[in-house]
């Protein structure tokens, strides 16, 4: 029986995925991919100029998440990645990939402290006006199994270490 675990850090940009998936790759231990890095060029512009990616622009990066934590299953290693996984439809694509093998760290925040930590950082290709977007969009996975929900308002290690007791607790 196999110790490696696949869990996906996912939530609308600006939650901290980056930032507590790697905590939590850290503390497992665990390999550590960012999502956004996987994204097609074509993505990052387009998310660059303010324009929201549909479901055509979705499935290609959702496949190569999807290759990443079934090929590290497949060697026996853990794998943390971040992925906004918004919709029902992708965690349920992601997890036939795994395997059915895969938790989900949801990150839950206000609007107003995810806006303020968009509007705040610097340097990233998605806008904070495209927030909006990313919350119509989001399908709250509350219930869904293997699925862990923690509150953002608080430090990071907080909440690496709050997910870390709700995976150890059985998601």
């Amino acid at each position: 029986m196999t110790n490696a675990r696949a869990i996906v850090v996912m939530g609308v940009s600006g939650c901290g995925k980056t930032s507590v998936a790697e905590g939590l790759a850290a503390a497992l231990p665990a390999a550590f991919i960012e999502g956004d890095s996987l994204h097609p060029a074509a993505n990052v512009e387009k998310m660059s100029k303010g324009i929201a990616l549909d479901d055509a622009d979705r499935w290609p990066w959702l496949d190569i998440i999807g290759r990443a934590l079934s090929d590290a299953l497949a060697q026996d290693e853990s794998i943390v990645i971040s992925c906004s996984a918004l919709k029902k439809i992708y965690r349920d694509h992601l997890r036939a990939a795994a395997g059915g093998n895969l938790s989900f760290v949801f990150l839950k925040g206000s609007r107003e402290l995810l806006l303020g930590r968009m509007t705040a950082r610097r340097g990233h290709f998605m806008p904070a006006s495209l927030l909006d977007s990313q919350l119509a969009t989001l399908e709250d996975p509350t219930g869904e199994p293997g699925v862990v929900t923690v509150d953002i308002d608080a430090s990071i290690q907080q909440i690496v270490d709050g997910a870390r007791e709700q995976l150890a607790a059985g998601a």
